[in-house]
């Protein structure tokens, strides 16, 4: 059984009706009676006299231990009365006050962490000696009431000392009391979670209104109780916007945090320790992967930083949910309001990118580039530049392509990768509507001769086309690669050629397909790569896997390409064509064709070649013919063979 640690008399006194004795004084009476008097200091020796003699003691009672709370606490309040800060918080640490009673006399920084309706635990002697004051300020004023504080600048310097003891008293409590707390272990649920909330809060702005943004810092980026909407005022007024974002980034409140950064950027909030906000924002999206944030917050910075939001819109995590095309067009228009040259960048990443097959986008994309390429030749220099280089190819003796020429001889620019971007696209996409681009380019016909051959060569217009690429452009090698692909001026080895060397494959590879082991290889480096990953993502490919040119289409327009030649007097064409092309030429419907003054030594390689061909067809006739009327013989001279060989037949079916 525990026994009592009343005090015991050692003197009795008894009477007839009555027993008395005589007690020693109490710890408790003793530090009243001091108290009373006015004697803090002894009061405080007498409190301090017994502590040591509890901590030299194996164990601690608790009635002596609660004994002793009692008067440091009742020390402390009697201090704060008085205005003796200092001691008062040593004393409120020493009896284990609960931070709330002390924090309840600083309203500003109280907030609304508890109203005056919620209670707490103190011990009843205490309580009857709490100053009646609701403020520190009131208890500054009403202890020296004789004494102007407000307008005597002496006394008002009095009271703004007083009033930073006081809050710096505060501060070094909560601080040793937090420690404690680490110390002990944090404990939680019921009334110990709310002190630990409204201690980290408290502390927490204190920290912010005087500036210690290195132990705000350490408080926020660790775990902590701070209650956020009592903190998030006091940092916005006090401009601890770094410490407001810390706030947030540790909590998990991404809104928030973007909204911040954003306000920093914009200059609505200047923080010196946050030097690019944007970055900021940019390196947090792209770790964050968040998709609704991505698109909310990317049109944002598209004003800002076109380059970097692009990347950022380009680069989310498609595999995780595939866009709708209406999400693609909204994202895309979006884009086009806030930066009308970032629209056009999103819209190339679309198309060529994400593989789009939307009409509507390939017509946006063949008029956006027609339009970079018009405002290119408007400009004086460079369709002086072009024009020269048509007229060099022309007067060159070359066997590459005037779009090979010209890739290899310009120097490297910005309006060389519009055109070079352009002729591939309107070359290699096949859904836009060709008639409405080739009225653009008419009104610039003699400088994008090249480009008005490719419409022509989709629209059907195969005559006008060739006498482009042979009268104006000069360019006979293509000329005959589009009879060899069927009315096409740009070959995919051309395009593949000029979409690696010159950074352009988006542009090629989205449209032309690659040679058969060139593909393979990628194919398999690429599956082994989404192997590696362990998925992969369904692309659709507008690469164009074309058959062979029909016979009859090829042969079409081998003639009218001969024609083309023929009518300009280009002998030498003409017969390098016709040897070449032999095999897919007849020599009845090139006759008619050739210009009675040309002389026989034009033809005459085509002409022997060809009449070989028939001889040589002729003869191999015959000789099949004979072969087969030998044995047409032997079966009809020999009768039982036949009927054998029949039976041998019917028993092998």
């Amino acid at each position: 059984m525990r026994q009592s640690t009343f005090p015991r008399s050692g003197v009795l006194v008894v009477g007839a009706n009555y027993v008395q004795s005589l007690l020693p004084s109490t710890l408790r009476s003793q530090a009243e009676s001091l108290l009373e008097s006015h004697r803090i200091e002894d009061a405080i020796g007498l409190a301090d006299q017994q502590r040591k003699k509890l901590e030299s003691n194996l164990t601690v009672d608790d009635d002596e231990s609660e004994e002793l709370c009692y008067v440091y606490q009742r020390i402390g309040f009697q201090c704060l009365s008085e205005t003796l800060f200092e001691d008062a918080g040593n004393n409120f640490f020493a009896g284990d006050l609960d931070p709330r009673a002390l924090i309840s006399y600083y309203p500003d920084l109280r907030g609304s962490l508890f109203s005056k309706t919620d209670t707490l635990d103190i011990y009843m002697g205490v309580a009857e000696h709490m100053p009646r004051e609701s403020s520190i300020d009131e208890i500054i004023r009403n202890y020296s009431p004789h004494l102007d504080t407000h307008t005597e600048p002496s006394t008002a310097e009095l009271r703004k000392v007083l009033g930073m003891a006081a809050r710096e008293m505060l501060e070094k409590f909560l601080r040793k009391w937090k420690k404690k707390r680490e110390v002990n272990g944090e404990g939680v649920g019921g009334v110990v979670s709310t002190v630990n909330e409204v201690v980290d809060t408290v502390i927490a702005k204190i920290f912010a209104e005087e500036g210690k943004t290195a132990d705000l810092y350490t408080l926020l980026r660790g775990p902590n109780h701070v209650r956020q909407a009592e903190l998030e005022p006091v940092l916005t007024r006090t401009g601890r916007y770094s410490a407001l974002c810390a706030l947030y980034e540790e909590r998990g409140e991404d809104e928030k945090l973007l909204d911040a950064w954003s306000k920093l950027a914009e200059g609505d909030w200047m923080d010196d320790d946050i030097a690019d906000p944007l970055s900021s924002m940019f390196t947090f999206l792209m770790e964050k992967r968040d998709r609704k944030l991505t698109q909310q917050w990317g049109i944002w910075l598209t004003k800002r930083d076109p380059e970097r939001a692009l990347k950022l819109l380009t680069s989310r995590d498609m595999n995780k949910r595939r866009e709708r095309p209406e999400d693609d067009l909204l994202m895309l228009q979006q884009v086009t309001d806030a930066d009308p040259a970032a629209g056009v960048q999103f819209l190339e990443h679309i198309v060529l990118q994400k593989r789009s097959l939307n009409p509507d986008l390939h017509m946006r994309l063949a008029n956006s580039c027609v339009d970079q390429l018009l405002a290119c030749v408007t400009d004086a220099s460079t369709s002086k530049l072009w024009r020269a280089k048509a007229l060099s190819y022309a007067s060159s003796r070359t066997d590459t392509s005037f779009l090979s020429y010209f890739a290899s001889t310009t120097p490297d620019s910005e309006h060389k990768r519009v055109r070079l971007k352009t002729a591939l696209f309107l070359q290699g996409s096949a859904l836009y509507e060709p008639e409405p681009i080739k009225k653009r380019l008419m009104d610039h016909q003699k400088v994008l001769q090249l480009e008005v051959a490719i419409v022509d060569g989709k629209l059907g217009n195969h005559r006008a086309a060739l006498s482009i690429l042979v009268h104006d452009l000069r360019d006979a090698t293509s000329a005959e690669a589009y009879c060899t692909l069927g009315g096409e001026v740009v070959s995919g080895k051309i395009a593949q050629a000029i979409g690696d060397k010159y950074g352009l494959r988006p542009w090629s590879s989205a449209f032309f397909s690659l040679p058969t082991s060139v593909a393979m290889s990628r194919t398999t480096s690429t599956a082994t790569t989404a192997g590696s990953k362990g998925s992969t993502a369904a692309t659709t490919s507008m690469a164009r896997q074309k058959s062979s040119v029909d016979e009859g289409v090829k042969k079409g327009l081998l003639e009218i390409l001969l024609e083309v030649y023929m009518n300009d007097g280009e002998s030498e064409r003409t017969a390098h064509l016709l040897n070449s092309q032999a095999m897919n030429l007849d020599v009845v419907d090139v006759i008619p064709l050739v210009p009675p003054n040309w002389p026989l030594s034009v033809m005459s390689s085509f002409l022997a070649r060809s009449f070989r061909r028939t001889l040589h067809a002729k003869h191999e006739g015959q000789i099949v013919k004979a072969i087969s009327s030998g044995q047409n013989l032997e079966l009809l001279a020999h009768p039982s063979r036949t009927r054998s060989h029949r039976r041998g037949s019917r028993r092998r079916r």
